[in-house]
């Protein structure tokens, strides 16, 4: 398993699916499963019952996992893929299009 180039607080937008053209903020990574939640993208309800937590229960919609082979980073507007490079001993991530460091 490789490592995962999209990481929490990255701004992405969505290539595939339902949610074809979206950006939002990547707000949790599952580097097992290979999959990103991002904010406002894929949403789906969920029936939640009363609880300590949630005293009304109801109808809630949230966030759901979408494959990170269908995000692309965003850096100054554009999409673009992930590289990584060496400099000053530290491994860092850089964007295949403008070759600037993002991290």
């Amino acid at each position: 398993m490789s490592a995962m180039k999209i990481k929490t607080g990255d701004t992405v937008r969505v290539i595939a699916g339902k949610d074809k053209g979206k950006e939002g903020k990547v707000a949790a990574v599952n580097a097992k499963n290979n999959t990103v939640i991002v904010d406002g993208v894929n949403m789906h309800t969920k029936h939640t019952k009363p609880s300590a937590k949630n005293q009304n229960g109801g109808i809630i919609t949230q966030e759901g996992p979408i494959n990170a082979s269908n995000v692309m980073l965003v850096v100054k507007g554009q999409t673009t893929r992930v590289g990584y490079k060496v400099e000053d001993g530290k491994k860092v991530r850089i964007a295949k299009k403008t070759g600037d460091v993002i991290d």
